[in-house]
């Protein structure tokens, strides 16, 4: 019946499978949480501490890795830049050895071991491009330097002393000669840590400057033997070189009747061809050196001159006219053919002599251009005879 009433809607169907209240979550509010947590500031400045010390440690690593390449030499770089300078010292003596290295320090002036001077009775000096000139010795010192006066005039560059002394962790180099006359540089470690002289010496290389990465001498080799060779410091070599210096000794003339040169074997520079023949004559000639040199005038009778010679020139007049002599920087120049096994060969060289040897007329260097003849006997080459195709000229001169 409809008299305006709703009737009452029929109770909702809940399906079977729905939860009964007692199976219901209940939620329960959650409590506020605090905010995210933000980084340790100690632990911030730890870590950028660590890594500025990274950086600083790899900085001082670099840095110090420059500087000791900055403190080592090129020796190749020296050499090139400082041989003009270096030069060999040759000399007939009574008392030294006659040869050893030296150094052009400016104002004509040369330093080198006393060794090879001891009573000189002449001295010579060979720049590595073969100039040779005469010097005097003005006096030595008591750490066995010697001072020498060079006489007449050369267009090379000098090596100065240096201004201040080295870095004591800077690397040095000795340059010197070796007793074939070749200019060698070799690294002698630093004035801290030195390297042992007797791993880089030979005795022509007494009086070698040591140089410095700046190309100066910072020191020089002295002593009587390798054994006691040493290095003698940059402010002992300044006293030395002073106007008047009152730190070296003048240098007594020697006086004897026979002095001697250096005594190593020589061997002409051969400036032809390699051909057998000019191969045996510089052999031959090079023995005729040798001898001459260490006044072995019995020895030349016998190994290299010719019957012929032997019968015309007496052992006594070699003894007389070379007792002081010494013989370098020869050169063969030319070779031919004589007969059917001969050879006439052309030979420029330098001797030293005393100035009162048999017409030495004052001098002490002269160099000679002599043309040999050289003849079979007994199947080998022997010297007959030598003729000068040029007179003698002062060493002075080029």
């Amino acid at each position: 019946m409809d008299d305006g009433r709703q009737l009452p809607r029929p109770p909702r169907r809940v399906p079977a499978s729905a939860p009964t209240l007692t199976q219901l979550q209940v939620s329960t509010p959650r409590a506020p949480q605090p905010p995210p947590r933000r980084p340790w500031k100690f632990g911030r400045f730890l870590a950028g501490f660590v890594v500025f010390l990274l950086i600083l440690a790899a900085g001082a690593s670099a840095g110090w890795y420059v500087r000791a390449q900055s403190l080592r030499i090129e020796t190749e770089q020296v050499l090139d830049a400082v041989k003009p300078g270096v030069v060999r010292v040759l000399a007939t003596t009574c008392e030294g050895t006659g040869e050893a290295t030296g150094v052009l320090i400016g104002d004509g002036l040369i330093l080198t071991a006393d060794s090879a001077i001891k009573q000189p009775l002449s001295i010579a000096i060979v720049t590595e491009d073969g100039r040779v000139r005469r010097a005097n010795p003005l006096g030595s010192s008591a750490d066995g330097v010697a001072v020498l006066r060079m006489i007449g005039r050369l267009e090379h560059e000098p090596v100065p002393l240096a201004t201040v002394n080295p870095d004591p962790k800077a690397e040095l180099a000795l340059l010197g000669y070796t007793a074939a006359g070749d200019l060698t540089a070799r690294s002698v470690g630093t004035t801290e840590q030195p390297q042992a002289l007797s791993t880089v010496m030979n005795t022509a290389k007494l009086g070698g400057p040591i140089i410095g990465k700046s190309g100066e001498v910072v020191g020089l080799v002295a002593g009587d033997t390798l054994a006691t060779s040493s290095i003698v410091p940059l402010e002992k070599l300044r006293q030395y070189v002073v106007p008047k210096s009152t730190s070296i000794t003048p240098e007594a003339g020697g006086t004897c009747e026979r002095s001697r040169g250096p005594q190593s074997g020589m061997l002409p520079d051969l400036l032809v061809a390699s051909t057998p023949l000019a191969v045996e004559s510089q052999k031959l000639l090079g023995n005729y050196l040798t001898l001459l040199n260490r006044h072995d005038f019995a020895g030349l009778r016998q190994q290299v001159y010719s019957k012929r010679l032997i019968g015309a020139y007496p052992e006594e007049r070699d003894r007389n006219k070379h007792q002081t002599s010494y013989f370098f920087e020869a050169k063969i120049t030319e070779v031919t053919r004589d007969g059917v096994d001969g050879a006439n060969v052309r030979m420029t060289f330098v001797v030293l002599f005393s100035p009162n040897a048999a017409g030495a007329k004052g001098e002490t260097c002269n160099r000679l251009d002599v043309r040999y003849l050289l003849v079979r006997n007994g199947g080998q080459l022997r010297l007959d005879q030598g003729n000068s195709v040029t007179d003698a000229q002062s060493c002075d001169t080029d």
